[in-house]
């Protein structure tokens, strides 16, 4: 290979490549990111949990954010028993989550990594690809799309947050900045129609999905929609790359864990290369496929699980997600777990 002018190139100035380059600053590396161009972003709303608070606070990007915090959340499904809420002291932490635009975080970090970027690729010892979805990942598409919107309520929102599993798929109300980020997830047909209905139209329907308790609806504002799929590349690494974020995983929006996950890869891999001479070195990037293999799997599996597992009308499955929300909201050791793994991982701290 040609001589590298740098150790790390990282492919994607995304949030997840941004977080990796600023975990590296103190290295001794010579670092670069460069930018894939894309058009303007809509409306995406996202929510950090209390890990990946704690790994924008050490790369110094988390005073910059303003964001809604999360102390409630409030999980039932639609026409069936079962509900269960999980408190920011069920976890131990300060907040559950944390919400923002996702144009607002990525700003934030763009701006505090400036000083890596480069308009030209440049040989380097290590490749990060941190750009989007890998060329070679194996693909699920879900039978859902994604409608989100920004609802204002009366009375307006403020910590709380609601999970709501109906039979078309699952449905999120995250409280930002005193209205409600919705995330509605349901067939392709039918959430183009959500989409494209007049707002009062919107507002009956959500109103129905979401029952009583975020409180009366009183006005929609930036309605998308973004089709939902799996996807996962078989290898974190190959030879002198590493895979991460949308890279290397590409997740059901449900219980907002993509890029928590994304985040929590940039940082195992920048502990992994603290004190390392030769960042592509084949056992070295081993070592990191082989730490994250537990957290990323069992998040996939989670939250794929959730996609799947908790939509439809068969009696018996409406039955079953019921006593499966009843048990989680009587047993604190079973719900105190969940809580820490959605937000931590499998470790006690990222």
């Amino acid at each position: 290979m040609p001589a590298a002018a740098v150790e790390v190139l990282i492919r994607g100035a995304g949030p997840v490549g941004c977080a990796l380059a600023l975990a590296l600053a103190d290295s001794n590396f010579r670092i670069r990111i460069v930018e894939k161009k894309s058009g303007p972003a809509g409306f995406r709303p996202i929510t950090l949990s209390y890990a990946s608070r704690l790994i924008l606070e050490r790369i110094g990007v988390w005073g910059a954010l303003r964001v809604t915090p999360i102390e409630t959340i409030l999980v039932s499904q639609a026409g069936g028993f079962g509900r269960t809420q999980m408190d920011a002291a069920d976890a131990g932490v300060p907040h559950l989550g944390y919400v923002l635009d996702y144009c607002a975080l990525a700003a934030a970090l763009r701006a505090k990594a400036a000083r890596f970027f480069t308009d030209e690729e440049t040989a380097a010892e290590c490749t990060v690809h941190a750009e989007g979805v890998a060329r070679d990942a194996e693909e699920t598409r879900y039978s859902q799309d994604a409608v989100v919107a920004l609802v204002a309520t009366d009375p307006a929102a403020h910590a709380a947050a609601f999970e709501r599993f109906t039979s078309e798929g699952p449905l999120a109300l995250l409280p930002l900045t005193g209205r409600y980020a919705v995330v509605w997830s349901a067939a392709p047909a039918r959430s183009a129609q959500l989409a494209g209905m007049p707002d009062a139209d919107f507002l009956a329907a959500l109103g129905v999905a979401a029952g009583r308790r975020p409180g009366r609806l009183v006005s929609v504002e930036a309605r998308g929609v973004h089709p939902l799929a799996l996807r996962v590349r078989p290898a974190r690494v190959s030879e002198r790359a590493v895979y991460i974020g949308n890279a290397a995983q590409t997740l059901h929006p449900v219980a907002g864990q993509g890029l928590n996950l994304g985040l929590r890869d940039a940082w195992e891999l920048a502990q992994t290369w603290r004190d390392a001479q030769d960042p592509g070195e084949a056992a070295l990037l081993a070592r990191y496929a082989t730490r994250r293999r537990l957290d990323a799997a069992a998040t996939i599996r989670v939250t794929d699980w959730m996609a799947k597992g908790f939509t439809g009308t068969n009696r018996l499955s409406r039955a079953a997600r019921g006593v499966a929300l009843s048990a989680l909201d009587v047993l604190p050791g079973p719900r105190r777990f969940f809580a820490r793994r959605m937000i931590y991982g499998p470790s006690a701290l990222p």
